[in-house]
Order: C-alpha cells, then structure tokens, then sequence
C-alpha cells in the first residue's frame, strides 16, 4: 500500500458526467459565487456560454430569502464542462474551482452541516485500484493523494467556514435557517423568495 500513488491519468473523466445505474448519483462540481465571478469573467472574454444552477441553498424564513452557498456547472451539449477541450483537457487548469483540484479527492455530505473528505469512485485511477482503496482511512489517503488531499483539505476548509458563518449568522439573529420544512413548502419559497449568496474571504 505505501508505494501506491495517485496519478492522474488526464482521461477527462472528472470535467463530464456519466451515466449510472443509480439514478440518485449525480456528479456535481460544486462553485462558490467568487468562483463563479471568475468563471463569468473567463467565459465572456473566451465567449463561452458559460451556465451554472443553485446546488446548496438554505431557506432563511427570518427573512424570507434563498441563501445561496454554492452554484453548481451546467455541461455542455456532450455533458462536458464548457472549460474542457478533448484535445488539452482543462483550459482553466491554473485557476479551476476547489472542488477539481482536489479531484479524486471530494467532499461528501453526510447531512446539511457534516462533511467528510472521501474518494470519487468515478475517477478511472481510483476504479483501477478499488481493492486497496476500500475502505481505507484519512491517514492513508493522505499519503496516496498528497497533493490533492492538501487542495482537499483547503475545500473542507473553506466549507467549514462558510458553516460557521452561518452559524454566526443565526446566534446573531440575522437569519433563521429552516430545519424542518415540507418538500411543497421549500419549492414555493424557491419559486418566490429573493437570493442571497453567502460569502466569505
């Protein structure tokens, strides 16, 4: 196990999305709305039709507001990031969004306030070396993806952050986050409340 490391093998496999038997699984690259700025800015420049769509959003019924903490790509026509180019792979590779420079490497919800640093199964790499990646701890994906535990551990960072912030937000009584609310309650107020996007440096 100590000589095995990650390389990436530059298959594109992490810039567009698959389809999977499990209809729940949806690849997801997570942007921040600072990284979005950049992004819209790229875009325009490179006249690129750059789309994004809400992922994480929050109902703050305080003030009747969609809080937006991250967007989320929409691929292009061949289900590609509209930054991929099948012949040099990513075009934005020294500014790309946290979530691809910590790839195989994600973060994985395990509810609204708890994240936890694991392996993307999807990444040809990892799906080669199944039996010595399962199960494994932190400890050991530390050392086989070094570089992208560091860029990974910058994201949990980031995200932890951005929850504490919240959270401030909340004792402060500048916001009050629904914890339990109806799947018709929360498209209604998706559909009519205004957006916010929670941001931190």
């Amino acid at each position: 196990m100590s000589e095995l490391k990650y390389s990436c093998q530059k298959c594109g496999i992490c810039c567009f999305n698959l389809s999977y038997s499990d209809e729940d699984y949806m690849k997801r690259i997570p942007l921040y709305p600072e990284e979005v700025d950049k992004l819209i800015e790229i875009a325009k420049n490179r006249r690129i039709p750059l789309k994004v769509k809400e992922d994480l959003v929050f109902p703050d019924i305080l003030n009747k507001k969609i809080l937006i903490v991250t967007y989320r790509f929409l691929l292009d026509k061949d289900c590609h990031c509209v930054f991929y180019n099948r012949n040099t792979g990513c075009t934005i590779h020294e500014i790309k969004p946290f979530a691809c420079q910590a790839y195989p490497l994600s973060l994985k919800r395990i509810d609204a306030f708890n994240i936890e640093i694991s392996i993307d199964s999807t990444c040809n790499w990892v799906e080669d070396h199944h039996d010595k990646l399962n199960n494994i701890d932190v400890d050991k994906i530390k050392v086989i993806f070094s570089k992208g535990f560091k860029n990974a551990e910058a994201f949990l960072t980031k995200n932890k952050k951005l929850q504490l912030h919240i959270r401030r937000l909340e004792a402060e009584n500048k916001i009050k986050i629904a914890r339990q609310i109806s799947i018709e309650e929360f498209n209604k107020a998706l559909k009519n409340w205004k957006r916010e996007e929670i941001r931190i440096e």
